[in-house]
């Protein structure tokens, strides 16, 4: 495993008076009043979604849903959030979150 297979891919953009946050490695979506709220919310989500995954109760599943990616459109989003709050500074933002591990026992 390479280090950059321990990072997931991940933005945020606010929508009207919410804030709403994608894990695109996981497909995995959080809705929040902040960035801040939102944020924890989908570390939150990644933690238990990897537990699950790995040593939980989808643990015979866990190929596919460690490889359970977001759709072309998601990334698409990412990559243009990215790029205008880069240059344009928006209101969106990119972020990575580091996958939790469990340590084998």
């Amino acid at each position: 495993m390479t280090p950059e297979q321990l990072i997931v891919k991940c933005y945020a953009e606010q929508e009207d008076n919410y804030w709403v946050a994608v894990c695109l490695d996981f497909n995995l979506a959080a809705q929040g009043d902040s960035f801040e709220e939102v944020k924890v919310k989908l570390e939150a989500m990644i933690a238990e979604y990897v537990f699950d995954a790995l040593v939980g109760q989808d643990k015979a599943y866990a190929a596919q849903l460690l490889s359970r990616r977001a759709p072309l459109s998601a990334w698409l989003k990412y990559r243009f959030i990215k790029l205008k709050s880069t240059v344009l500074h928006g209101p969106g933002r990119v972020f990575d979150e580091i996958m939790p591990l469990v340590p084998a026992a």
